[in-house]
């Protein structure tokens, strides 16, 4: 029941242009809610490019999102288009958005609102035709509180909230889960398919799944 009401709010939410927050814990599959909103919507011919913002070092992650022109710093030997120019038309997903830089909170909330942007090291505005998708497994409305998230990009990404639900939360959905993960790593891997027995099932289903669906496919 917690998926079928998320599936029927991304129905409604996929064919418009909102930017939505996906809040979830880790390993829910915040990103394949992303791309499935990308695949409902009129820029489904375009490309979906995604970023962990928590996985780039600040100091390069404006370049990742906006580009830089040549000469901008240290190694920037050449012009290079950000993740926002690439995605033109299509869709941007910003996972693990809460680690986002507050310098760098401010420029993403230009594109926002303005639909633009500038290089790194540039003086060429550039318009940005782009949907985003952020997702998070932290609160942002405490990160506003405590001053380390802007309250003005706090709403600009709520527009839309998406909540997914943990696997603890849709313990009738591990059978389902199971058997679509043993089809698939049974082709993967080339063996035969297999099935678990009933006492290996109760137990997977008893489990409370910290890692959620990642940790249940691996």
């Amino acid at each position: 029941a917690p998926m079928e009401r998320l599936f029927e709010q991304m129905k409604v939410v996929g064919p418009t242009r909102s930017t939505v927050l996906v809040v979830g814990d880790s390993g829910t599959g915040k990103e394949l809610v992303a791309n499935a909103l990308h695949q409902s919507s009129p820029r489904r011919n375009e490309r979906f490019l995604a970023l962990n913002c928590g996985a780039i070092p600040s100091d390069i992650l404006e370049s990742e999102l906006f580009g830089h022109e040549k000469g901008a710093f240290t190694n920037a030997v050449r012009q290079r288009k950000g993740k926002f120019e690439l995605a033109e038309g299509g869709t941007i997903f910003l996972d693990e958005i809460a680690d986002l830089p507050l310098d760098t909170q401010v420029n993403l909330l230009r594109v926002l609102q303005e639909k633009e942007f500038d290089r790194v090291g540039g003086e060429t505005t550039l318009r940005a035709d782009v949907r985003v998708v952020a997702a998070t497994n932290r609160s942002l409305k405490g990160m506003v509180t405590e001053g380390t998230f802007r309250e003005d990009l706090y709403y600009r990404l709520e527009v839309i909230p998406l909540h997914l639900p943990p696997l603890r939360a849709r313990k009738e959905d591990i059978p389902l889960l199971v058997e679509h993960f043993l089809v698939k790593k049974s082709r993967e891997i080339n063996v035969p398919l297999r099935r678990l027995t009933p006492e290996a099932l109760q137990i997977l289903c008893d489990y409370p799944w910290p890692g959620n669906v990642r940790e249940l496919e691996n």
